[in-house]
């Protein structure tokens, strides 16, 4: 492979660029074609409300049923934390109930893209990252059998604060629930929540056990579920279908500098990607991927010896000691990750978001951006609504908020599945093709590497450029296979390539819905008005 790789030479490149160049020409056109159309949800959907149809706290019109709460947020992660702020600012009486209000300690949702950022701008909430000791990222350094290549966020037409953010998950959810409890409006509560109060098919509120064990309930005209991935509420408001493809496991290096500084460091290694990116002016955190849901034991020593004789040989050598020195500390953790596609009940009353709603691999660090762009559609849609007591209205009303988070949604969802296939080492020659044609790809700069970065880093998560980048690096695969000179067995590989890349991507895009995630504005739920006000 890499002597037919080399033989290609300038003209290899030239070529499948070329290709590529032309088919996602052909497919933005289209899409932007298509987009051009009038879209009567605009309004809405860009936040702008009836004169005087913004509430106020203490307005009657927009109290719940018992004089008391608005809202009720089940968890108070960033999903939960970040809303709870938002509808609080808005003048929503909100009530927060969280498992847990100490500072959590995750080994994941610590990276935040551009994207989400821009989001957090946007729902005034950017100081959370302040005075965590948070590290700007800058980009990603992309690295395979000794090569590597950085692949910098196509920042050039944004203020020059706006880049990514990493940190420590715990001290960045601590800050934005400092952010939310400053509010006069909105109370946050240690309890669990055990099940949610319904009548007549309506949630009217949930049941939980306070800090101190007493089995209390509340009320509110809608309640929203942010429990997280491990959430024990999501299968009465939806159809989950948890998919485990993978576990990380975690180490945090010290006093050690990445090659790429304010970059995260993605390693094409084998059988599957490692990942590295600073949390604070001291630590980095490494990400080990380990397909399948068992990892090597921990206790028994596996886990070490595994990072040690597998992993640490494919790490860059500047790295190395610190890794080392890192499994020797023995703080060592794991984390399944898990993806699963949003299948929502619709149910008055009630409504899911966050990891309790919807999950991606965490490979490409979308998470936190996916949960941000949904609280601000959700804000957008409940602004104009002074009271939220007619349920059944309501919950017809939000059911556009599931089409008109899609574009953004599943754009980031689809390239976290397909990238993680992608980027995992197969026996497969065509999927080891499919790879080493993806980083050559991006190797080539310019629009070849902007495109998918503007997608990954949530700067531009549009649907149709997913696909046309990555039918694009297919055939740009093909291409390689084709030069010199094309022989049976290498135009073999080449469809298998191209039917291998459809069998990634494809079942994705349908988990995800062909149609909210393309044609949205063909769906009914789109053109929802919002409920006349009482």
């Amino acid at each position: 492979m890499a002597a037919a790789a080399d033989g290609a030479g300038d003209g290899l490149q030239l070529i499948g660029a070329a290709i590529a160049t032309l088919l996602a020409a052909v497919l933005v056109a289209a899409v932007l074609g298509r987009r051009r159309r009038p879209r009567p949800r605009a309004p809405l959907v860009e936040g702008k409300p009836a004169p005087g149809a913004d509430c106020a706290v203490g307005d009657s019109a927009g109290a719940a049923g018992d004089g008391g709460t608005d809202v009720i947020i089940v968890g108070a992660g960033v999903a939960g934390s970040a809303l709870a702020y938002t509808l609080g600012k808005d003048g929503r009486r909100v009530h927060v109930i969280e498992r847990d209000l100490t500072e959590p300690d995750r080994i994941v949702g610590e990276l935040l893209q551009p994207g989400g950022y821009l989001k957090l701008i946007e729902l005034g909430l950017e100081d959370c990252v302040e005075e965590i000791d948070a590290q700007r990222v800058l980009g990603y350094a992309l690295f395979k059998d000794g090569r590597n290549t950085k692949l910098p966020y196509p920042l050039e037409k944004f203020h020059s604060d706006v880049a990514g953010r990493s940190f420590h998950n715990g001290r960045f959810i601590q800050r934005m629930r400092q952010k939310a409890a400053s509010l006069p409006n909105v109370q946050l509560e240690q309890g669990t929540v055990t099940s949610l109060l319904e009548e007549n098919g309506t949630v009217k509120g949930v049941q939980y056990k306070s800090k101190s064990g007493e089995e209390l309930k509340a009320y509110a005209p809608l309640t929203i579920v942010c429990d997280g991935c491990f959430s024990n509420l999501r299968r009465a408001l939806c159809s989950p279908k948890v998919d485990v493809p993978s576990c990380f496991v975690g180490l945090v290096l010290e006093n050690c500098q990445l090659p790429h500084a304010n970059h995260g460091h993605v390693i094409l290694a084998n059988p599957s990607p490692i990942l590295f990116y600073p949390i604070s002016s001291t630590e980095v955190r490494c990400l080990v991927d380990v397909p399948g849901q068992k990892v090597p034991s921990i206790a028994s020593g596996e886990m070490a010896n595994y990072l040690k004789t597998v992993v640490a040989p494919q790490i860059p050598p500047e790295i190395y000691d610190s890794f080392i020195a890192a499994i020797d500390k023995g703080s060592i953790r794991t984390m399944p990750n898990r993806s699963m596609p949003a299948a929502p009940h619709p149910t008055p009353g009630a409504l899911l978001m966050g990891d309790a709603f919807n999950m991606r691999h965490p490979l490409t660090g979308g998470g936190m951006t996916v949960a941000l762009s949904d609280i601000v559609v959700l804000r957008n849609l409940l602004k104009p609504l002074r009271n939220l007591h007619d349920a059944s209205s309501l919950c017809k009303y939000l059911e556009s908020f599931y089409t008109l988070r899609k574009p953004v949604a599943s754009t980031i969802n689809t390239l976290a599945g397909a990238l993680y296939k992608v980027f995992s080492a197969s026996p497969d020659q065509a999927r080891n093709e499919m790879r080493q044609a993806c980083f050559d790809y991006l190797s080539l700069g310019g629009v070849f590497s902007n495109g998918p970065i503007a997608l990954l880093s949530g700067l531009n998560p549009r649907p149709l450029s997913l696909v046309a980048h990555f039918f694009a690096v297919a055939i740009y695969g093909v291409g390689r296979l084709m030069l010199p000179l094309p022989s049976p067995k290498r135009m073999w590989i080449g469809a298998r390539l191209i039917s291998g890349a459809c069998g990634i991507i494809l079942p994705i895009i349908k988990a995800e819905g062909v149609r909210q995630m393309f044609f949205p504005a063909t769906v009914p739920a789109y053109y929802r008005a919002a409920p006349a006000a009482e």
